[in-house]
């Protein structure tokens, strides 16, 4: 995507509730949209995906401007707002839909979240091995309308995130 000199990032990382509002409020986030990727099922609701028959993980997707923000420091915000060394969970939300993934959208993304992910390995700031799926992206299921933007319309809530401040 190159609308209007944007491009698309998505990332799973636990509860999408908590994962789009880390990333909402970054100057260069122009838009973000929770829903459902990665998986096999044509269409999915909540319910599906959560019957963890669907193969998809909730995610954001993440419309920004690289001129404002890079994709470096989305990766950055990505990596520090969960745990990814904890296999298909995040804090007490356990299953599949809840896996540490990048669906990458070129080439470059792919090269620069590997990247990442090797140095974050090689830091040594986790113990255990990073979990992370680098993924193509495939179909994005934006997910019903009262997903979009939750902590928003209820000002707040309880949703599993790591702190993270920008």
């Amino acid at each position: 995507m190159n609308k209007n000199n944007s491009q698309l990032a998505t990332f799973a990382a636990g509860c999408f509730w908590g994962v789009e509002e880390a990333f909402r409020p970054i100057m260069g986030v122009k838009s973000t949209m929770v829903g459902y990727t990665g998986g096999t099922s044509k269409n999915p609701t909540y319910h599906d995906v959560c019957s963890h028959k669907t193969g998809h993980a909730e995610a954001v997707q993440i419309e920004f401007d690289p001129a404002v923000v890079s994709y470096e420091r989305l990766l950055d915000v990505f990596w520090s707002i969960h745990d990814p060394t904890t296999l298909n969970r995040q804090g007490p939300d356990v299953g599949s839909q809840y896996r540490s993934m990048i669906a990458f959208h070129t080439p470059e993304q792919e090269a620069i979240a590997l990247k990442s992910k090797e140095a974050l390995q090689k830091s040594g700031k986790f113990k255990n091995e990073i979990v992370t799926d680098v993924i193509p992206t495939s179909t994005f299921y934006k997910a019903e309308e009262y997903h979009q933007k939750y902590y928003m319309k209820i000002g707040g809530g309880s949703c599993y995130t790591l702190p993270h401040t920008e």
